[in-house]
């Protein structure tokens, strides 16, 4: 693939002087690079094999505080190492860094077995219980985020406020707004495909300076890397030309949301057929499928945590905002958690309640977790819903906060079996300490409804 480097291919580029940085990276919780640089020689000579990095990275939160009370690293324990084993499939040059090459790595142990609480781990898991009944995961992520007429110096200095977005009106479609746009939107398109990263294409979205760019869908593991390598690549093309964007859920009480809609499809390992699509079948659905949603619904509180990981996450859900409140399955509507889109072979489900914060290996983890167990307990599907999901009280809501999510989470038996006991816990810990922190802050909000008044 256009982009993507074989260590022979790396090697050459090293020994040319074309390359001379390897950034050798994984993911934290937080679904963000974490690694470090390298020099090309010291990659090859050195690197390759693995790398170590202390084991504190998979047990910090959004500021990189030593979180206490994990199983897997604390003062008790050391904070001693874990290994950064280096996949080869993943490795690629980055265009918009000079003189720079990328691969990403798999968390393992001082045996060289995957950490169980890896995210890449997780879904590696999954994708091998899939994998166990002859079945490929296939997944696509659609990131939405904002574009600022600011750099990210001047949006902390400004305390993220009164921030200036690309536009001043909804663009949703608008091509001459998203002219303006171009300079860097066109980077990010042309540097992603250069990548490795195929985009398919790129458009306004419904709030200003609000624009989405779409990737192809591909196995998931593979989706997923495609996925972490992009949110990091768009930040560092916007550093690089003076702009900011964010991809939180919810950056503004006055404007849409960044969603991440994830795709999700099975296919016959063998033969590379599509398995959800049956011509007899209720809406073109074939049993498979049917099952396989049907475990979508059936634990969606479960995972929600998985979709919408933070405290901001959970002020994206908000009726008539193109973001779901409402668990139920529809054919193309746009007001269910879950939409059957495409047709023929293409026929899938797209789950519309992961945030753009949510961290694509747990999300899609969690997605083929609750798949396949729809499918073996041959859950029955519920009847679709027509008409407007958010208007509809008998339909079961999305939960409506992190507390609920996590706790939600904690008490899923079927994630429990999918993913183990050991990994729950360290997400449920992950999440009540992200809760904690939130509840223990005061907010500009409480001090100008309460500083005079109360």
């Amino acid at each position: 693939m256009r982009g993507k480097l074989e260590l022979d291919g790396l090697k050459a580029l090293i020994e040319a002087g074309e390359i001379d940085t390897v950034l050798v990276c994984f993911t934290d919780m937080q679904g963000r690079l974490i690694g470090k640089r390298v020099t090309g020689h010291f990659f090859l000579d050195q690197v390759a094999a693995e790398m170590h990095v202390c084991d504190y990275l998979l047990a910090v939160d959004m500021e990189m505080e030593p979180v206490p009370g994990f199983e897997a690293a604390s003062w008790d324990l050391g904070y001693g190492d874990f290994a950064i084993k280096p996949d080869f499939d993943t490795l690629r040059r980055i265009p918009w860094l000079e003189g720079t090459a990328l691969i990403l790595g798999d968390c393992v142990d001082h045996h060289g077995a995957d950490l169980a609480h890896s995210p890449r781990s997780i879904l590696k898991a999954q994708i091998a219980k899939a994998a166990e009944k002859g079945w490929v995961s296939k997944m696509g992520s659609e990131l939405e985020l904002y574009v600022f007429d600011e750099t990210f110096e001047s949006a902390h200095d400004k305390a993220y406020k009164d921030l200036k977005t690309a536009s001043w009106y909804s663009e949703d479609y608008h091509i001459f707004q998203t002219t303006k746009e171009e300079s860097l939107i066109r980077a990010i398109r042309n540097g992603m495909d250069a990548a490795g990263i195929p985009v398919e294409f790129s458009k306004g979205e419904w709030g200003p300076g609000q624009e989405e760019i779409n990737l192809r869908y591909a196995e998931a593991l593979e989706m997923a890397d495609r996925h972490v390598i992009y949110k990091n690549g768009v930040k560092e093309i916007a550093y690089l030309q003076g702009k900011a964007v964010t991809f939180m859920a919810k950056w503004s009480y006055d404007e849409a949301g960044n969603s991440c809609h994830l795709h999700s499809s099975l296919w016959d390992a063998k033969n590379g057929k599509a398995l959800f699509h049956d011509p007899d079948g209720p809406d073109g659905m074939s049993k498979l499928f049917q099952h396989y949603l049907a475990g979508q619904l059936a634990c969606v509180s479960d995972m929600t945590y998985f979709f919408a990981p933070l405290i901001n996450s959970y002020k994206r859900f908000q009726a008539g905002s193109f973001a779901p409140t409402k668990t139920g399955w529809s054919v193309d509507n746009r007001t269910a958690g879950f939409r059957l889109c495409g047709s023929g072979p293409a026929l899938r489900v797209e789950c519309r309640i992961p945030g753009a914060d949510a961290n694509p290996y747990l999300a899609f983890a969690a997605t083929l977790a609750a798949g396949l167990y729809g499918i073996e307990n041959e859950l029955d599907l519920p009847p679709k819903i027509s008409g407007n999901l958010y208007e509809l009280e008998e339909v079961g809501d999305v939960p409506t906060t992190l507390r609920e999510a996590v706790d939600a989470l904690d008490n899923s038996k079927p994630l429990r079996a999918a993913l183990g006991d050991a990994v729950v816990d360290h997400y449920v810990h992950a999440g009540r300490w992200e809760q904690q922190e939130y509840d223990r802050k005061v907010t500009d909000w409480e001090l100008a409804r309460y500083f005079e008044r109360a």
